[in-house]
């Protein structure tokens, strides 16, 4: 008997159809790179992950009535700006794994990774100019801008134990929810929509972004590795604040919080101690209250979504935010 739920069996036909066309496209793309660069670009793109970038680009294009196989490249590009940012990110913060698998840099050397990365930048913006539409190509730039902006301030605020819910967000919507945003929203212009619902794609992806980072957080913290694909608790060893660990912080007597919030700030903590936090975060429900605040924002992404024209493939963005609620990895 199939207990798939009907949400996620809606997203599961459409990736059936559509992920073998981006993997396709990907594929060809790369191929065409400098054989010296290629290992590490490959090794990321072949972890696979949810291509949801991509697949949002297309929907979003297809909702609002653009037709054919033109949106191809756009969405790609989309990808390829989210693995450059995967290969620059396990760098900083020197993560032996993606995915399951062993991160590129542990594979192929930081150097290699890190121009591996840029290249699949340059290959992103240069797929976004051919279509020579200038707010495309200043859309994509802006993303990345605020992407690698929002990755500068959670650098700088490793450790921060005086880190609000404002900054947090600041940092999760800069570093995730943009380029959701811009996926949407470029596929909206491609589609030739109007502003009006140009703005409501902005703002689905955008929500829609911060929801899923919601989710990636609050998942840290109670996903076991073997269904992630990475060590549970990581935020909390690398010293990153994130919504469960603030509230952990704030739920804290005085006294208890002064002190195992300078063993924190001096990366001091035992295994056990660690042990212990991650077992009381579950306890107090504070990553089901996280997931609980990315429910309010997937609520946001649905209103702007009735915006769109009533096509199946809205159907599908509204099925993707019941997705993004309920996964587990």
């Amino acid at each position: 008997m199939d207990n798939t739920p009907p949400m996620q069996k809606i997203i599961a036909l459409y990736l059936e159809r559509e992920l073998p066309r981006i993997n396709a496209f990907l594929q060809a793309e790369t191929d065409r790179l400098d054989e010296s660069v290629r290992p590490p670009i490959q090794h990321v793109l072949a972890a696979g992950g949810k291509r949801l970038r991509p697949l949002l680009t297309l929907l979003a294009a297809r909702a609002l009535g653009a037709e054919g196989d033109k949106a191809y490249p756009l969405a790609c590009s989309l990808e390829m700006l989210h693995s450059a940012t995967l290969l620059h990110d396990d760098i900083l913060d020197e993560a032996d794994l993606r995915r399951g698998r062993k991160s590129a840099h542990i594979v192929f050397g930081r150097s290699e990774t890190i121009l591996a990365g840029d290249v699949l930048l340059a290959l992103a913006n240069r797929l976004v100019a051919d279509y020579g539409q200038p707010r495309l190509t200043a859309i994509l730039s802006e993303a990345i801008m605020r992407t690698a902006a929002g990755e500068v301030k959670e650098i700088a605020n490793v450790r921060n134990t005086e880190l609000t819910n404002e900054a947090y967000l600041d940092i999760i919507t800069g570093k995730t929810a943009y380029l959701f945003q811009a996926a949407c929203e470029c596929g909206a212009i491609i589609a030739g929509s109007g502003p009006e619902i140009e703005q409501a794609a902005h703002d689905y992806g955008l929500y829609l972004g911060i929801a899923f980072q919601l989710v990636d957080d609050a998942l840290d913290y109670v996903s076991p590795s073997d269904v992630s694909g990475k060590p549970s608790g990581g935020d909390l060893r690398e010293g990153k604040l994130t919504l469960p660990l603030i509230g952990y912080f704030n739920s804290l007597p005085a006294d208890r919080r002064a002190e195992l919030e300078a063993r924190f700030r001096d990366n001091a903590l035992s295994e056990v101690e660690t042990a212990a936090i991650l077992d009381e975060i579950t306890r107090l429900g504070l990553a089901d209250r996280t997931r609980e605040a990315a429910g309010k924002y997937a609520e946001r992404a649905r209103e702007a979504l009735r915006s769109f024209p009533d096509r199946p493939e809205r159907e599908v963005l509204d099925a993707i935010l019941h997705y993004v609620l309920a996964r587990q990895k």
